[in-house]
Parts: structure tokens; sequence; C-alpha cells
């Protein structure tokens, strides 16, 4: 079949990418599912800062390759062994596609699948196929397993995840990265107890979702920190009880002022090595760090060595919020549902596939949260 796709030929194009227009949108064969796989009609794609990452060339990926890894969908066929899936499901992607049997998998580590990461890797589905190709028959990589940018793609059952079918498709695709990386991060990373001060630095969607998480684990104070004041006046909507603007403020010592010392737990989700080491620093002796950012391979993080031993700090990576993608999405979109993750407030606005290119410039500028490319009317 046909799909109209949004496909990246080559890295580190300079911005603006409204003139440069790194994804370039095209009509691509897509090769129907074989066994274990699904065809999934995509209703939800939101730009993600690791696809804008992928883009400037800070996490190098094969090329070319069909974007995208933070969707919802519908599923319109199943191949040959395909289970607890079927026609019309509605589902949201997990961005590691999760073997199940593989020594992580199997100690209840999903996130870190060796199966899913080789895969990712070498931008092909969990068999190893590739399933879009052009007319001349040159072969496209798939993005993460799940290549959203485009109207239907084909993944593996292991990168799908059945959900209510009541909640609006284009909220159901934030799910599928920004809620399960950033309120994972609080909930399974780091298990944040009730009462426990929270730090958090850089307010994406990712960040903005920490705070989310923190507030629904009890967290209190709850400190966002952020450049952009739209961007803090978010994080108090959101659940944040104190703000910072790092432009105005030193937030170490802000943090500290306000925590008596420090935060308990301090995330990081810019991808910065300087900002971490501000959240290392803003943690209280005894703490945790975290960090969720992807920074670029050479970026360096330098610490105090003995401060790891003598006052007893953490320092954790989270990837993908250290979550089981079917057991985590289905309860924090219960937890939405229910009132106590304002989810949609991520939600900047509704875009078309082919305005992809600005729509990443005003994601590099701050300029939105979460943009959800709209595929169909579901």
């Amino acid at each position: 079949m046909r799909t109209k796709a949004a496909v990246l030929y080559q890295m580190e194009q300079s911005a603006p990418y409204a003139e440069s227009k790194p994804l370039v949108i095209e009509e691509l064969e897509l090769t129907g599912p074989g066994p274990g796989e699904v065809l999934v009609e995509i209703v939800g794609a939101g730009l993600c800062h690791s696809d804008l990452s992928v883009i400037d060339g800070s996490r190098p990926r094969v090329m070319p390759m069909v974007m995208g890894h933070e969707a919802s969908g519908i599923v319109r066929e199943v191949g040959p062994g395909v289970r607890d899936l079927a026609r019309d499901d509605h589902v949201v992607f997990s961005f590691v596609p999760v073997c199940g049997h593989c020594l992580p998998c199997a100690t209840g580590r999903p996130a870190l699948c060796e199966n899913g990461a080789q895969a990712n890797v070498s931008g092909t589905l969990l068999s190893g196929r590739r399933c879009f190709q052009n007319q001349q028959g040159q072969a496209f990589h798939h993005h993460l397993g799940v290549s959203a940018f485009s109207q239907f793609t084909v993944a593996a059952q292991e990168s799908l995840v059945k959900i209510d079918p009541t909640l609006p498709l284009e909220e159901a695709a934030l799910f599928g990265c920004a809620v399960m990386t950033g309120v994972g991060a609080v909930v399974n990373t780091a298990h944040v107890e009730p009462g426990t001060s929270v730090a958090v630095f850089g307010l994406g969607g990712v960040g903005l979702s920490t705070v989310m998480g923190a507030r629904v684990a009890g967290a209190y104070p709850i400190v966002a920190v952020d450049v952009l004041a739209s961007k803090l006046n978010l994080a108090r909507q959101v659940g944040a009880t104190h703000t910072v603007n790092a432009k105005d403020d030193d937030p170490v010592q802000a943090i500290k002022d306000l925590t008596r010392g420090g935060a308990h737990y301090a995330f990081e989700s810019v991808g910065s090595e300087r900002v971490l080491i501000q959240t290392y620093q803003a943690t209280r002796r005894g703490g945790t760090t975290v960090t969720i950012g992807l920074p670029h391979p050479s970026q360096q993080f330098a610490i105090s060595a003995v401060s790891l031993v003598a006052e007893e700090r953490t320092v954790k990576g989270s990837y993908m919020g250290s979550a089981v993608p079917r057991r985590d999405i289905p309860r924090f979109i219960a937890l939405y549902q229910a009132g106590r993750l304002p989810v949609n407030l991520l939600l900047s606005r509704t875009i078309h596939l082919d305005d992809i290119n600005p729509a990443f410039d005003a994601l590099a500028k701050g300029e939105a949260v979460r943009q959800v490319v709209k595929m169909t009317q579901g």
C-alpha cells in the first residue's frame, strides 16, 4: 500500500528548518505486516526533542529514516501469530519494542531490552525487517520501531499497547513518550516518597510530565526550573509549588533555600551536562539525582567523586521512565481520566504533516511543549 510520510535523508542540516526542510514529505510503499507484526493507521504523532536530536545530529541514526516515535493509532491489519491485538483496536506505541525474553526483560527492566535496542540502532523492526521503500525500491529505516510521521506504519506487536478506545487519540499519543518517560522517572526510577522534595530542571513535555508525576507521588515542595516564563507558568498549572527562572536567579541556591538544604530528588530533562551538574548540586546530602535528557555523546559529566561516598548521594539514569509499557501506559491513562495527571495541558496545538519542518523550529525555540501531527480523523 502507499503512505504519505516524513523522511529524513540527512542529519545536521541548519536551522531554520522551515527553510532547510530536513524532513521530506513523500509517498512511499509500505509492505504489509509479517509474522508478529501489525499495520497501524496513525492518528496522532507528537514532536519530541528526541526527534529533534536525530535531525540536528546529536542522536545519530542510520539514514534515510521515516521519523517519529511518540504516537497513537488504530489497528488495521494483524499478521500471523499476533496475540492480544485485533483490527480496530486503539493503540499507543512504545519506542522500545519489548522482546520479553532477554535478560533485562526477564528481570523486569524492559526499557533496556537488548533485542529492542539492537533493532532501534539498526533502524529495523524487531524481526529485522524494513517495510518502507520508494518507487525505485530504495529501503527506508524505521525510527525506534515506530516511524510515526506516516499515515500508516508497520510495527512489531511488542511495540504496541492496547488502550481505552474512549481516550482521544491526539492526547493518547503523549503517553507513548512524554508521559511514560516523565511520570515513569518519578514512580519507577526514583520511587519518590510522599512528603519528599523534588526539583525538575527543564520543562519540555518530559519535564512537565515529571512535575505531574511528582504531584501524584505526593512530593512537596515541587520546584520547577526553566528559562522561559511561559513554561514556568505551565509548570504551576500541572503541579509545581514553586518555580525558578534560571535566567534571573541561581537555581541551585534557590532550590536549597526552598528545600532547606537541597532537594531529596532532582531531575534533569534538558540533555545538557552543565544543567546536570546544577541538578546534582541542587540535591541534598543523601539525595538522588535522576537524568532523563539525552545529551550529545561527546558531553562529559564531572562531579566531586568524594561527595558520592561522604554524602551518600545517588546518580541514576532513566530511559523511557524505567517503564513496563503494557503496565504503565494504561495506569497513567487511568490517572489522567481520574483528573490526576493533566496531560491535556501539554498539547500546544495540532498540525498537518506538511507543516512539520516549521513545527520543529517552534520546538527548538521552546515556543511549544507538544505539537501533535493529526494524521487522520480516526
